[in-house]
């Protein structure tokens, strides 16, 4: 008998598809042939966090088939509650290998650029849409039904009400969860947020959750919940993933590689879309520039993955234009802005821990606006000058409180008590109560440019100054 297909993942050992017996699996392996799930071997899981870690390196490709065989996982569990073949677990399956198609260079560093530029292909929910709707991925999928592409289609956006097959691709314990938090953290070599991943599997159940909206009751939602015995293992996971917001994904050097990124390509995009094309030191033909003057075609965004735009870099840097060839060169070499963190500086020089306080909130607002401002006079002075000063934010909750819509049992996590009642994990736990949301603001300024630093410090020093001692 033929042996199925297989992929060798650090993470799961061996993948497989069993293209004989399965017409799913069959199905899908031709799937990962084709252009648009090739294309996402050359887009890194993580961006430039390679610049802190230099072995992540993973690509979107391997998560996707990664966050496949979890599924699988999830799915057995589904079985275990409702043995009858249904026609959604083949849509959720199918749905976790083809939810990252449409991601772009960097991934969500490039969607930045769409929101700047108002770029409908560099928001990777619509790519990812179309490529499952229409093309050579959807041919494929028209194996398995007429209909069948634009179901998957459905449950990646998340359309529709919400079953527990839906769970498997988006809630609080999905596919793409359990795999990106294991295998971020086993190529980054972080020993944080490591999570039991068999006890959970283990003590994972289907269960009804009610829940209303406003003084509606609606009814209730099959979604997977987690047996008493899994407590601390549902502790250890949301946990892990707050470890993660500040050690791996929002880390200063990588963010701020994001932001030189961001700069650049605007700059470029901007110039291009001017005329200037030469000026970015790039050919006419580069898909970079075909994007720029094309944004609204599938086949421009496609030619775009990471590698595209390291090819570029060294051409780009030679250009006549100083903000390209300036932050081309500190892509290519690693030369980042220096950071100076206003709430770290808060917490230092208030010597209280008050960094995530209400008073932190309000001098880190103050602080952004009074720096952009000087970043806008500055740019007025000189328009054509690469940016002096980068203004990050970020927010980030580790855990989602319940919702008042109709997906909300699936963005929580419900565990059994000893009652063999179903209750929140935020609510029976207290390290969980007590997750703060995480937040950033971090000011980046070229290294040797001390006048932007003392703007910098000097504003930030003002506004701790007006908060009462």
């Amino acid at each position: 008998m033929p042996k199925p297909q297989r992929i060798r993942d650090p993470l799961h050992d061996l993948i497989e598809f069993d293209v004989e017996r399965s017409q799913l699996e069959d199905v899908l392996w031709r799937i990962i042939q084709t252009r648009p799930f090739q294309r996402l071997r050359r887009i890194k899981q993580l961006g430039f966090s390679d610049f802190v870690y230099p072995g992540a390196t993973h690509s979107r490709l391997l998560h996707s088939a990664g966050v496949f065989h979890t599924a699988r996982r999830l799915m057995s569990v589904i079985e275990k509650s409702f043995p009858a073949k249904d026609a959604r677990m083949d849509q959720a399956l199918a749905a976790a290998l083809v939810h990252d198609l449409g991601h772009g260079p960097f991934s969500h560093a490039f969607e930045k650029i769409g929101e700047r530029f108002g770029l409908k292909m560099a928001n990777h929910e619509t790519v990812s849409d179309i490529l499952i709707r229409d093309g050579e991925v959807s041919e494929e999928l028209r194996a398995m039904g007429s209909g069948f592409a634009n179901d998957v289609a459905d449950m990646v956006s998340g359309s529709g009400a919400p079953t527990i097959y839906s769970a498997v691709v988006s809630s609080q314990f999905d596919a793409d969860r359990l795999d990106y938090m294991r295998r971020d953290r086993l190529m980054t070599g972080s020993r944080h947020a490591g999570i039991d991943f068999e006890w959970l599997m283990e003590n994972l159940e289907v269960g009804e959750v009610g829940h209303s909206v406003g003084e509606t009751q609606l009814n209730p939602v099959q979604t997977f919940v987690l047996g008493r015995k899994a407590f601390f293992a549902a502790e250890a996971y949301v946990l892990g993933l707050f470890q993660l917001y500040p050690t791996v994904y929002f880390h200063k050097a990588t963010r701020g590689a994001e932001k030189i990124y961001t700069e650049l390509l605007a700059r470029a995009i901007t110039l291009i879309r001017d005329g200037s094309i030469e000026k970015t030191g790039l050919p006419t033909a580069h898909p970079l520039v075909k994007f720029a003057l094309a944004s609204d075609d599938i086949d421009c965004a496609l030619a775009l993955d990471d590698t595209v735009i390291w090819g570029g870099l060294t051409l780009m840097a030679d250009s006549d234009d100083h903000w390209i060839s300036e932050f081309a060169e500190r892509m290519r070499d690693r030369k980042l802005y220096k950071c100076i963190d206003v709430r770290a500086k808060i917490a230092h020089d208030k010597d209280d821990g008050a960094a995530s306080s209400s008073e932190a909130d309000t001098v880190c607002a103050s602080v952004r606006n009074e720096i952009a401002e000087c970043l806008d006079g500055w740019s007025a002075i000189s328009p054509d000058a690469p940016p002096r000063v980068l203004i990050d934010e970020v927010e980030r909750s580790p855990y989602n409180e319940l919702t008042e819509d109709a997906k909300g049992p699936l963005n929580q996590i419900n565990i059994r008590t000893e009652g063999d009642h179903l209750i929140d994990l935020s609510r029976r736990s207290n390290v969980v109560a007590e997750l703060k949301t995480y937040k950033a603001l971090r000011i980046y300024h070229a290294d040797g440019d001390d006048e932007a630093k003392r703007a910098i410090t000097g504003i930030i020093d003002a506004e701790i100054s007006k908060w009462p001692a």
